[in-house]
């Protein structure tokens, strides 16, 4: 099979939309919203010889394509190479990413196709995932940090994993810079992995890569720093970052597409080489309005919770956090056999090790969790307020949820601090009495006859 992100989509070309026609940088994003399938710009004004994906992971169908699955089973499989583990890579001399190498004086990052995000912006952002090592157990780890470029050679980077916090701290502590590199358009399993959110002390969470796609990845060394990125790889930008040098970034919208914070301080990364194919395909990562930016990094919690859930006894159908829900809510489709199951899954789910899980509403298999209209049907006929619904106060909150409170310091202004936070949480039981139930005869609904055995279209 393919290992590169070019291969993925010559595979795909039947679910991916090609725009032939001239598009203007400033234009990618408000085409991309629009779009509900991958979208692969082929002319971009300005940028010869570039062409720019994006659209991923935005869906279940998106998300089959990257596994291997029917979009119907994505949690399951994701679930099973949870427990399946991580996949070596193999390290190579060469590869495709290094067929151009711009270093020194020819480091020009403004030569990239990095589009804004909103016309309040400070600038273009590159959204893609990093490499990055612990200086004391030298294990890689990688996240997806938004990177705001100032120059040529020159960005602001925002990260938002514990894990690389932690390692970024090492480096700053030690009062050493932090080699770094950012790796655009891969093989969207290099994405996924890279989204890992669990606990992985021990080994890199990109070699889920290889688990993911049943493959062996290459890696190759970088430049100037001492890291490896994947050889297939469209682009890699490489240097230091300086925590000496602490610039403000934003305001440009989270997940939620608030801008909250609005501005926050970030460290620079200084640009020391650029490697790339000729003819790259730029990645595009936008982050609005709902793009892959909400459900790319919570694909493994919904697979992490499936297990949690499974693990209880209770029968789980799927785990998703909506993109409408802002990146801070989970719906959660069960078949509960007794009194109390939901309300255990409930909590577990609200007690989830992630930021994201402040509502968390339960519903029945015949609710269709990806349809907003379905999910609020069962809100409003299955739940009795007084005594369906869990609130659980001064629980942790996400800092780009604008609900929150934030716990500030002396002198700190909630405009630039919202880490840490703290809010309330809420679990809804929007599901049916348990089958046992003698009412349960309440909740039949009705339908035409030959529902969903004829086909309008058969008859147009």
């Amino acid at each position: 099979m393919a290992t590169d992100l070019g291969g993925f989509l010559a595979r795909h070309h039947d679910a991916v939309t090609r725009i032939t026609k001239p598009v203007a940088l400033d234009n990618i994003g408000a085409l991309t919203g629009q779009s509900d399938r991958t979208i692969l710009f082929e002319n971009i004004e300005g940028y010869l010889g570039w062409r720019m994906v994006d659209l991923l992971f935005n869906n279940r169908a998106a998300q089959a394509r990257v596994l291997g699955c029917e979009p119907s089973n994505v949690v399951p499989t994701l679930a099973a190479i949870v427990e399946k583990g991580p996949r070596k890579f193999r390290v190579v001399e060469d590869g495709p990413v290094k067929e151009i190498k711009l270093l020194g004086d020819d480091v020009d990052l403004t030569r990239l196709p990095v589009p804004r995000q909103t016309e309040v912006d400070p600038g273009p952002y590159i959204t893609a995932f990093n490499v990055v090592r612990d200086p004391e157990s030298g294990v890689f780890n990688s996240n997806n940090p938004r990177a705001l470029v100032l120059g040529k050679n020159r960005t602001l980077l925002s990260f938002v994993t514990r894990h690389v916090q932690e390692i970024f701290r090492k480096y700053k502590t030690a009062g050493n810079k932090m080699p770094h590199a950012i790796c655009i358009g891969t093989h969207p399993a290099h994405e996924l992995a890279a989204a890992y959110s669990g606990l992985h002390d021990n080994f890199w969470d990109l070699e889920f890569a290889g688990t993911i796609a049943d493959e062996t990845f290459d890696l190759v060394r970088c430049e100037t720093i001492d890291l490896m990125v994947p050889a297939d790889a469209e682009v890699v930008i490489e240097g230091w970052v300086n925590p000496a040098k602490i610039g403000i970034d934003g305001p440009s919208p989270g997940p939620a597409t608030y801008f909250s914070p609005r501005t926050a301080p970030a460290p620079e990364f200084e640009v020391t080489a650029i490697t790339m194919r000729r003819n790259p395909i730029y990645r595009n990562h936008m982050t609005i309005p709902w793009t892959d930016h909400q459900p790319l990094p919570r694909l493994f919690h919904e697979a992490q919770l499936y297990r949690t859930l499974r693990s209880q006894g209770i029968d789980v159908r799927e785990v998703v956090f909506p993109p409408w829900g802002g990146a801070i809510s989970c719906i959660i489709q069960v078949a509960p056999a007794n009194d109390g199951q939901v309300n255990d899954a409930l909590l577990a789910v609200m007690g989830a090790p992630w930021l994201n899980t402040k509502l968390v509403v339960a519903v029945d298999p015949d609710i269709n969790v990806h349809d907003p209209a379905d999910v609020y049907f069962a809100l409003a006929t299955r739940v009795d307020p007084a005594r369906h619904v869990i609130i659980v106060p001064n629980t942790r909150g996400n800092p780009m949820d604008p609900s929150t409170t934030p716990v500030l310091e002396a002198g700190e202004s909630a405009l630039t601090a919202r880490f840490p936070a703290v809010v309330g949480k809420m679990g809804i039981d929007a599901t049916k009495p348990v089958p046992y139930r003698a009412n349960r005869i309440d909740f039949d609904r009705g339908w035409p006859v030959n529902w969903g055995k004829v086909k309008l279209t058969d008859y147009l």
